[in-house]
């Protein structure tokens, strides 16, 4: 079968002539993104490919590189920059064709032009504004952003972001588009017309473990006494069983000299090989013995008492951080020096 004109082709005929322009090593590596079924109809494509003519394969590798082109830009400075400079590269007409093709596909999320800014220039800019409107904006930037953000607000503001965070679950487009003409940026076309999802429990803890340590204790200490429950369930996820493997061999010595050994026993029976391996290499061969014999001869155990007994460790892991007899590193120049 001979390929149509350009003009005519499916977009997965496009997708067959590019695979078989780029050659099977190329092809092969991009299979590997791909589903089952978008795998049987793109061989099926090829397969059934007779010859492609010069220009029709110069022009599909063409367009493809000036999707990348226009993605690359997105991803560099949004859909407005994006547009601007194919533009002048392009042409009016042919970057909103561009644009247009792949904003069908691509969901631009809210606050998408925030997320490109200094920290220090949005926190000048939302610093003054209600705590829910900062906790929406927050919930919408990186970890990272979020935590300068958050370390730089008034102590007595912090807490109350942080818990608005916490227990933010879906917010109206209405609101978002609001919240985005505060901060005097027109992406409200972007945003999906379903509600979208932000914040939560964990949207909170990626926050805090980026912040620094006094930030992160007075957000806590706050929220223990305003909603003990939520910050009990913040606390159990910000330092978790699994990230032992995170701490250097001191401080796993010393928690180790904490811990019942019938609980360390009852943790390891479902913890991963690299917890049981970080552990096992910092206690005696003795002990070592001891607890893999206890773990063979426990026998089945529930899940629940696994965890429970974790938990008990985790508990001793942040005491012993709060006592400043163990470092965990986290973000906001916390880095550890051995």
């Amino acid at each position: 079968m001979s390929v149509r004109n350009k003009g005519e082709l499916s977009g997965r005929e496009k997708a067959a002539i590019l695979l078989i322009t780029l050659g099977s090593n190329s092809a092969s590596e991009i299979y590997k993104y791909l589903n089952e079924d978008e795998i049987e109809q793109l061989t099926l494509e090829i397969a059934n490919m007779r010859k492609v003519e010069p220009e029709t394969k110069d022009t599909v590798l063409e367009e493809f590189y000036d999707m990348c082109l226009a993605q690359n830009y997105i991803a560099e400075g949004g859909i407005g920059y994006a547009k601007e400079v194919l533009e002048r590269a392009l042409g009016n007409e042919k970057a909103v064709e561009l644009i247009n093709k792949l904003t069908s596909s691509l969901q631009v999320r809210p606050f998408d032009f925030a997320r490109k800014a200094d920290p220090s220039q949005l926190l000048n800019f939302i610093q003054d504004e209600h705590p829910q409107t900062i906790a929406l904006i927050l919930a919408y930037l990186s970890p990272q952003q979020s935590a300068a953000i958050l370390s730089a607000l008034p102590p007595e503001k912090q807490s109350d972001v942080a818990s608005r965070i916490a227990l933010m679950d879906r917010t109206s487009p209405d609101v978002v588009k609001d919240v985005e003409r505060v901060l005097e940026k027109n992406l409200s076309s972007m945003v999906t017309s379903d509600f979208t999802t932000a914040g939560g429990v964990q949207s909170v803890v990626d926050i805090l473990l980026s912040v620094d340590r006094g930030t992160e204790k007075h957000i806590m200490e706050t929220l223990e006494i305003k909603n003990s429950e939520l910050a009990e369930e913040i606390k159990k996820r910000m330092f978790v069983f699994e990230d032992i493997v995170t701490l250097d061999n001191r401080s796993i010595q010393r928690f180790l000299r904490e811990v019942d050994n019938n609980d360390l026993a009852l943790a390891l029976k479902g913890s991963s090989s690299d917890v049981s391996k970080v552990i096992f290499s910092n206690m005696s061969k003795r002990l070592q013995e001891m607890i893999k014999e206890d773990i063979e001869f426990m026998g089945p155990v529930r899940l629940r008492d696994v965890e429970e007994a974790q938990q008990r460790i985790v508990n001793i892991i942040r005491r012993l951080e709060d006592a400043g007899e163990i470092v965990i590193a986290r973000g906001g120049g916390d880095e550890v020096i051995v």
